[in-house]
């Protein structure tokens, strides 16, 4: 039986890993005033930043879309972990060694699956390196060094062999303790007549790490003559590993592609290897798969779609890499960033060319650039005699219609009165009619066509668009008894020992919204404000336990890392809101005994009637001297 992990040793991990050190292994961040950071959320598309990290809490949580929670929330959900399997990553990484009730710790048993699976790929990372070194894979090495990469080059990328019988690395993994069971699903194994064999025979091995740096698969180059399988064998799908969620390089080139809002797209491992050493370390490839939609959040996550982002692909000029640059052209307007293409002369690979004229010259490559949308463009007229009416009209509707898929209506109609350049249309408002036509047609069948009337913002895919309404519980900020009670909560969560011990008096009905009710009961089950004071990260994931549902989980997060709306955060701030959220309800108890007395009117019963009066003077005395006093009269 699997034992539960020691409470002591997850507060261990949660305090030993930052926040955001894990958050930034798979999105950009960038200071947002108060000591928090903000990013492109993973949970949800958007165009602007609305997730922000508390690394002085441990929280982070999402304006847009409402996730939130602590470091293992945060990788369970980016990574689909259980609970068990994060504590196990992270604290791997902390070097803390877990203990486990309820029957110890069994390695084989108790790991989760995706941590055994990663572990098997690390293992036969390993061991295919240490094959490199050997005889039989002179043949590797010397493809290698005919692609111009030496053997630190090899070493720095984790290039390996794998050995051309039936099963080394699967008797390798087996002696390692994993099971014949986890080597088939990790795709290392699969299944041959006699039992498991090794996938990858034969062939140089490139690891293929995520955004985490964990090693989740490989691509596999042949080698001999006699090697009936592709040229390029990667791993199958597994439940670590989908392809068109990887990117070959993007564990080592995501520091630099966040620093310099830059990404260089390139075909192979070799061509990211060629980058790389050429000094373009923000080079990564795709493995085995054409450039998605999937590939594209990884990236701006990093990029964070700022301004001055730049993609640049650098497809072959052959009719293969034309069609990878339409492909891309269609999935150009989910980026933010500027979208180029570069093309090496004589249609040469990153690789080649710096086989053939050098480092330089793979540098020089990615500087002059042309739009992707002008390349794939100027790619669909070219197929057409322009100088025939026909011709002209043939590749104005073949182009048009990919114009008319642009979204944004002021870059629409720019790229309109270029094409109609392109084409050799004079008359450029014909051309811009013509995009426009195509474009409502679209719409009228329910695909989604441009947006009419989009404004263009700070970069040429930006649009304008209205707010989407929070997915967490209906508040009306308009209040200012829901705004002040609001604030108080952020006190209670963030900053306790300026509210403690006062707050905890505080019950649950004196805040009006349902929602802020339920996180005040949250507070008090885990024994209040005042348990924050010495240690408000542990205080927060206690309260966060506490919650009942995800709503009011949401809604902590949400509150724990929400700026406050005063200049100064101090006693005087914390007690000018203490008072008002207490005076409201003492005002509104005045209100309901005086109109209980009004409606029961002669009905009501001598002695009843001199208790309540006198409730309602008490109550009158206090508010008047929570008005004169403030805080003090608490």
């Amino acid at each position: 039986m699997a034992g539960r992990i020691n409470d002591d040793d997850v507060k261990a991990v949660r305090d030993a890993v930052p926040i955001d050190a894990v958050v930034s292994e798979y999105l950009q961040l960038r200071n947002a005033g108060g000591g928090n950071l903000k990013g492109l959320c993973p949970f949800h598309d958007e165009k602007s930043p609305s997730f922000q990290v508390s690394p002085s809490k441990g929280l982070f949580h999402c304006f847009g879309c409402q996730e939130g929670g602590d470091t293992i929330a945060f990788v369970q959900k980016i990574d689909h972990l259980t609970f068990a399997e994060v504590v196990e990553r992270l604290a791997a990484k902390a070097g803390i060694t877990l203990r486990y009730e309820e029957g110890g710790y069994n390695p084989s048993h108790q790991r989760g699956e995706r941590i055994r699976l990663v572990e098997a790929h690390k293992a036969a990372a390993q061991f295919y390196v240490e094959q490199l070194n050997g005889p039989e894979a002179e043949i590797g090495r010397k493809f290698l060094a005919g692609r111009g990469f030496d053997q630190a080059a090899a070493d720095h990328f984790g290039v390996g062999y794998s050995p051309a019988g039936w099963d080394h690395l699967t008797r390798y993994l087996r002696g390692k303790g994993f099971s014949d069971k986890e080597l088939i699903t990790s795709g290392l194994s699969q299944d041959g007549r006699r039992g498991p064999i090794d996938r990858f025979r034969g062939r140089l091995m490139w690891p293929i790490s995520d955004t985490s740096g964990d090693i989740v698969g490989f691509g596999a180059r042949k080698l001999r003559d006699d090697d009936n399988g592709p040229k390029y064998l990667n791993t199958p799908e597994t439940p670590i590993y989908k392809k068109s969620q990887v990117l070959y390089g993007i564990d080592l080139a995501k520091k630099d592609i966040a620093k310099s809002s830059r990404a260089v797209v390139v075909e192979g491992y070799t061509d990211v290897m060629a980058c790389h050493l050429a000094g373009i370390t923000t080079a990564i490839a795709t493995c085995g798969t054409a450039f998605g939609g999937d590939h594209i959040k990884i990236l701006r996550r990093l990029l964070m779609d700022n301004g001055s982002a730049r993609v640049i692909f650098t497809f072959d000029g052959d009719a293969a890499g034309q069609k990878a640059a339409l492909r891309a052209f269609e999935d150009d307007q989910k980026f933010a960033a500027e979208t180029y293409i570069a093309i090496a002369p004589d249609n040469m690979d990153p690789c080649d060319l710096r086989l053939a004229k050098g480092e330089e010259a793979v540098r020089d490559l990615v500087e002059p650039r042309t739009p992707l949308f002008e390349f794939a463009l100027r790619q669909i007229v070219a197929r057409y005699d322009l100088e025939t009416p026909a011709g002209r009209a043939a590749a104005l509707d073949e182009a048009a219609a990919v114009v008319a898929k642009i979204k944004t209506s002021s870059v629409q109609r720019e790229v309109a009165v270029q094409l109609a350049g392109f084409v050799g249309i004079l008359d450029q408002e014909y051309v811009v009619h013509r995009v426009n036509q195509l474009a409502q047609w679209a719409r009228g069948r329910g695909d989604r066509g441009p947006a009419p009337g989009a404004a263009r913002g700070g970069s040429r895919h930006q649009e304008v668009q209205a707010p989407v309404a929070p997915s967490g519980p209906a508040l009306n900020l308009r209040s200012p008894a829901h705004r002040t009670e609001r604030e108080l909560l952020k006190l209670a969560l963030q900053k306790p020992a300026l509210v403690s011990p006062a707050f905890d008096a505080y019950g649950v009905d004196e805040f009006t919204a349902p929602p802020y009710a339920a996180v005040r009961q949250c507070i008090a089950e885990v024994g209040g404000a005042e348990l924050g004071v010495a240690e408000t990260r542990e205080y927060l994931v206690q309260v966060l336990d506490a919650t009942p549902n995800d709503t009011v989980r949401k809604l902590v997060t949400e509150l724990a890392v929400e700026v406050f709306h005063g200049k100064s955060i101090d006693e005087a701030y914390a007690g000018e809101h203490l008072v008002k959220v207490r005076l409201r309800a003492v005002d509104r108890r005045i209100d309901d005994v005086q109109g209980s007395l009004a409606r029961l009117g002669s009905n009501v019963a001598p002695d009843h009637l001199a208790a309540a009066q006198n409730e309602v003077w008490v109550l009158q005395q206090y508010a008047q001297s929570l008005r004169n006093s403030g805080a003090d009269a608490l």
